[in-house]
């Protein structure tokens, strides 16, 4: 019930964020919500038509068919009327393009230009990764603007986002992002320190992948912002994009060693873990492909790089479904952290198939909702070191308790002969060796049955470990023998033992003694134990021999010879 509840939430953080993003479909780059939109229409280039001819009325323009429908090329973008006053910034996203020229017509008849190629896109890019061209102000009004794209691959469109805005409202759109792109920063550095400190203390391997993801996700997030551009401001428009697919495709690599590493073994035993090595495997090999690619196969890489992508999401099913059947501890940590980038990834997949609209906030998703994932995961991170370190004091306590019972005599409680051996040689010192025996033990079987006479073996053990200091050895070493060993400066007196053997109450108020045999010598090695349990032996069968119920001291031989 519980668990259902947690599926429930999951699925509603998912359905919420999708219905915020709804109609969207995911760019290449993003474009701030900064200045006015422009409506545009998308015309073919066509040889002897410029940028005049175009404004005078010449070409045919498409202002209904999407543009990923059109495929690459060359074309032309023309936007509806508009008009600006001032100094404008026109802002549009950034795609995979060799070449855009910008076109402003003003009411007197003035045309301005801009050419943007691979480096000044670089030169001109903006948080957010957007294409930033201005133009000063002029007595005479814009009411105009012409896009002459060249090389265009057209993967998510031909022109995205474009917008008029003020220096004032550019200004503001990269504070926003900047705060975001920071914010987000911030938090993977963070716990990307926190989880290697993590890893270097407990080496689990889930710690080690999600760092990674976390690393890649930080070069995503420089690249996709684009100040990675800002760091290397010779760098390629295009080869930027490259660093942002490497880096995305290495997240999702990173992301499935994440779940594989979290979850129980048994999770993906099997198929589904030979599925998930391929999936990955070919993502690595996807992103390889970046470094020899030309700009004449990127729509074939494209289409191989997005449906990659849509595999490693199609196993999400499987490793939930194999989670729930199995009975995972951690689903519903994994569940509740990573619905968001989940549903969103499925989203921003289905838009670059072309089955969504472009949207600013799904563009911006990864960033949102890896934010909301890294919070939950350190949350699932932290669960699952504390379920990993409940299940090693258990396995620390049954090996406890493993050990105890092989050095445990299990009828009195008492140490057995080896642990009592273990224990006691190696001690430095003289030590005092008691070795004792019930008296007529078998009498004692034969009159209350062997029941009793375990009872009456409990019992004298008992008795033994009352009498005797806490630091004393006591042990059962054979039948109804046993021993005691103390050191010399902790003396135990023989007599009062005896006295309280009498004095117990033992099963059907039968009446027990025993006989002692005392020695005293070193334990240091086994030979020492040979001779002071022969020498302890021997007082024990003259302490019988005089007549039982009391104590028989002797002297080691080596000493008599000393």
């Amino acid at each position: 019930m519980y668990k259902g509840w947690i599926f429930t939430v999951s699925a509603l953080i998912g359905a919420f964020i999708l219905l915020a993003l709804i109609g969207a479909k995911p760019a290449m780059a993003q474009t701030g919500l900064a200045g006015t939109p422009v409506d545009v229409c998308i015309a073919r280039a066509t040889p002897g038509i410029d940028a005049h001819a175009v404004f005078a009325g010449q070409g045919r323009f498409n202002c209904v068919t999407s543009q990923t429908a059109l495929g690459p090329g060359e074309y032309w973008a023309l936007s509806a009327p508009v008009h600006a006053t001032g100094p404008v910034d026109i802002r549009i996203g950034s795609l995979w393009q060799e070449r855009v020229t910008l076109y402003a017509l003003y009411a007197d008849g003035t045309i301005l230009s801009a050419v943007t190629d691979g480096r000044a896109a670089t030169r001109h890019l903006q948080l957010g990764a957007i294409i930033q061209r201005s133009f000063p102000a002029r007595d005479a009004p814009l009411v105009r603007l012409l896009w002459h794209v060249e090389g265009s691959a057209n993967l998510r469109g031909i022109l995205i986002g474009p917008r008029i805005a003020t220096p004032e409202e550019s200004t503001s759109a990269n504070l926003l992002l900047g705060a975001i792109y920071a914010a987000f920063a911030g938090l993977c550095i963070a716990l990307l320190i926190h989880n290697l400190a993590l890893w270097g203390a407990l080496r689990h391997p889930f710690q080690l992948a999600y760092c990674g993801m976390l690393l890649a996700l930080l070069v995503y997030t420089a690249s996709s912002s684009g100040a990675l551009a800002w760091a290397w401001p010779d760098m390629a428009n295009n080869d930027r994009l490259r660093v942002n697919y490497a880096s995305l495709g290495m997240a999702a690599v990173a992301a499935m060693l994440f779940a594989r590493t979290f979850f129980e073994p048994r999770v993906f035993a099997g198929w589904l873990a030979k599925t998930s090595n391929v999936v990955c495997g070919l993502m690595v090999i996807t992103v390889a492909m970046l470094a020899t690619l030309k700009p004449s196969h990127v729509p074939l890489f494209d289409l191989f790089f997005c449906l990659v992508f849509a595999a490693q999401l199609g196993i999400v099913v499987p490793i939930l479904w194999r989670g729930w059947r199995m009975r995972s501890n951690y689903l519903w940590m994994f569940a509740i952290a990573w619905a968001a980038p989940i549903v969103l990834a499925c989203f921003r997949a289905a838009g670059s198939f072309g089955a969504l609209d472009w949207s600013f906030w799904l563009d911006n998703s990864t960033i949102l909702a890896m934010t909301v994932e890294a919070l939950f995961s350190s949350l699932a991170i932290a669960y699952r070191i504390r379920l990993l370190s409940l299940e090693r004091d258990e396995a620390r306590e049954q090996e406890i308790a493993a050990r105890l019972l092989a050095d445990t005599d299990p009828l009195t409680g008492l140490f057995n002969r080896r642990a009592f051996l273990r224990h006691a040689i190696g001690r430095e010192g003289d030590q005092i060796l008691l070795v004792a025996d019930i008296d007529h033990f078998k009498r004692v079987n034969e009159a209350i049955g062997h029941d009793g006479g375990d009872e009456v073996l409990r019992v004298f053990a008992r008795t033994l470990r009352q009498s005797v200091p806490p630091e004393a050895l006591v042990a059962r070493i054979g039948g109804e023998e046993f021993a005691i060993v103390t050191p010399v400066t902790l003396a135990v007196e023989p007599e009062d033992i005896l006295a309280r053997l009498r004095e117990a109450r033992m099963p059907f108020g039968l009446s027990v003694t025993a006989s002692i045999g005392s020695c005293t010598g070193r334990l240091t090695k086994e030979g020492d134990w040979k001779a002071l349990y022969r020498c302890a032996d021997r007082a024990l069968f003259e302490a019988k021999a005089a007549g039982r119920d009391r104590v028989h001291g002797a002297v080691p031989e080596s000493r008599i010879v000393a």
